[in-house]
């Protein structure tokens, strides 16, 4: 299992176009990607114009898998280009 929490800001201007492509990236994702377990867009509540995707794979093979997807190489670079600099990825493990 691969878990990881991505942390960006987005460009004031950008707004609506982040939250249109993020919308449709989940909706491909779960329609297309049975070994993405996980993936959700979420906005920071205490962060002006902060937003975050937790991401959960079955493996790295199958984050990378997602990478390389026509919907995620479609889709992704407008999303990047929305983003105020660029993003901080967290990993997160269980607690076993």
């Amino acid at each position: 299992m691969m878990t990881f929490l991505a942390r960006m800001k987005v460009k004031a201007d950008k707004v609506d176009d982040f939250v249109r492509l993020a919308n449709q990236l989940t909706e491909k994702v779960h329609a297309l990607e049975p070994e993405t377990t996980k993936y959700e867009f979420f906005k920071l509540r205490e962060e002006p114009l902060g937003y975050a995707v937790l991401e959960q794979f079955t493996s790295e093979e199958a984050e990378e898998a997602h990478r390389n997807t026509p919907h995620f190489r479609e889709l992704a670079p407008d999303l990047i280009e929305c983003i105020d600099g660029t993003y901080e990825r967290e990993f997160l493990d269980p607690m076993d």
